[in-house]
């Protein structure tokens, strides 16, 4: 990422994905801390690093909620803050492992793959009893329930999609694509017709694609919880429902469609969010979030429709669960749960969700959604997507998933990526 650049991260569980960690290299890192003599409960989350001096909605939303809290509760709350400066530094993901472990911080926003990992080592408390919690979508409970304990709870559900530049593809003649045949064809076309990388992407989040094909069944089938049962016992192996997805993205690479060296080391947005705000790339991938704000792609100069990513099912919306967790022996845990409670209460989501224009994780609280988010949100409100990470599994989802999609656009075969998978899952199985 840039290093000129200071703006505030979105302390929404959407961008905490945009600082989604997989990379594990330890470097030299930064950490900016907002401390005053007066906290009483402290708060670790990631820093934004895009457009310098744009409004930052979803930080303003945050903002709105915390205050709410502190005021209620005659306290006060504590930013302290990490963002990685480029693509070799230190995650915030092992930034955030490391300061758990530490017990460092009161309340930490985490990643999916973060949650897990932090749940099953016992290091988060136990949220179920929290008012808030009894409002959840079921979704979110089952996602981020490990050993029986609710271990986080999010402002939001992030969904990902397909940003599309709906005036390149009906230049082009192109109908909104369904399946992964007819998104080759667009890719295709496009490129004909001098798009000559049709799809922007960056190390992150091109998972996206594969989670979308893999589980569209699994999720929308009707035989959910007898499949993950199956993958647990290792009746079932994650390869073999993995590799349509992986055969898919190396088809994008290898006709151009997607710029595998330029990927791998682009930061999200900011690696491809130039480009196709200037309509030089018609499609790139993002989360809910990001269009409704200036610093993603909230300001278009075109006709923008986000759609869910191509599946046998159709356009397949891809939800991560994320949230706010707190550690489990935490310095102000009492104090950590007032506030948890307050700021993920129905009164703060609907204050939360109206600003961000957002989908909420309590099943009470319902808000309109831009027009060009109308595609993704209609499938979603049908209950089709698929979830990309879930505790259920015991092989953990959005983190590794994401690490083996960077093997392949580093150039390992479909072949090694799979033996990636059996050997995860042989390792989750002989664990006690």
């Amino acid at each position: 990422m840039k290093r000129n650049r200071k703006a505030w991260a979105c302390l929404a569980v959407s961008l905490i994905l945009f600082l989604t960690a997989c990379e594990k290299k330890s470097v030299t890192h930064i950490i900016v801390s907002e401390d005053n003599e007066t906290q009483s409960v402290s708060l670790f989350s990631p820093m934004e690093k895009t457009k310098p001096n744009a409004e930052n909605i979803a930080r303003s939303a945050f903002d709105a909620t915390i205050r709410t809290a502190e005021e209620a509760l005659g306290l006060t709350v504590a930013y302290r803050t990490y963002t990685a400066e480029d693509y070799q530094d230190k995650t915030y993901d092992d930034v955030t492992l490391d300061r758990a472990r530490s017990n460092m911080d009161d309340i930490y926003l985490l990643n999916p793959d973060t949650i897990q990992t932090l749940g099953e080592e016992g290091l988060l408390m136990d949220l179920s009893g929290l008012e808030s919690a009894k409002n959840l979508r079921d979704v979110v409970k089952a996602a981020n329930t490990i050993n029986g304990k609710l271990v986080a709870i999010p402002q939001e559900v992030v969904a990902y999609g397909l940003f599309i530049n709906m005036d390149i593809f009906k230049k082009c003649g192109l109908a909104l694509p369904d399946t992964p045949e007819e998104f080759l064809e667009c890719c295709r076309v496009l490129q004909e017709n001098g798009y000559e990388t049709p799809i922007g992407a960056n190390r992150w989040w091109l998972e996206t694609f594969v989670f979308a094909q893999v589980y569209a069944d699994l999720y929308n089938g009707g035989n959910t919880e007898a499949e993950i049962a199956a993958l647990n016992s290792g009746e079932a192996r994650y390869s073999d429902y993995m590799r349509p997805g992986f055969e898919f993205l190396q088809t994008l690479i290898d006709n151009g469609y997607v710029d595998a060296e330029k990927a791998l080391v682009s930061e999200a947005i900011e690696g491809e969010g130039a480009d196709f705000m200037a309509q030089k790339t018609p499609i790139v991938m993002a989360y809910w979030g990001a269009a409704n704000t200036d610093t993603a792609y909230g300001s278009p100069d075109f006709d923008l429709q986000i759609i869910g990513f191509p599946s046998s099912r159709g356009q397949m919306p891809v939800v991560p669960i994320t949230g706010f967790g707190i550690g489990a022996k935490a310095e102000h845990a009492e104090d950590a749960m007032k506030v948890l409670d307050l700021v993920t209460s129905d009164e703060s989501l609907e204050i939360y969700s109206e600003i961000n224009k957002v989908i909420s994780p309590s099943k009470n609280v319902e808000v309109d959604c831009i027009p060009a988010l109308k595609p993704l949100n209609d499938r979603i409100q049908e209950n089709i997507y698929v979830l990309a990470s879930n505790a259920s599994m015991k092989v953990e989802q959005w983190g590794n998933v994401c690490l083996i999609v960077r093997d392949l656009l580093g150039g390992a075969t479909v072949d090694e990526c799979m033996a990636s998978f059996d050997k995860l899952q042989d390792e989750a199985l002989s664990k006690p």
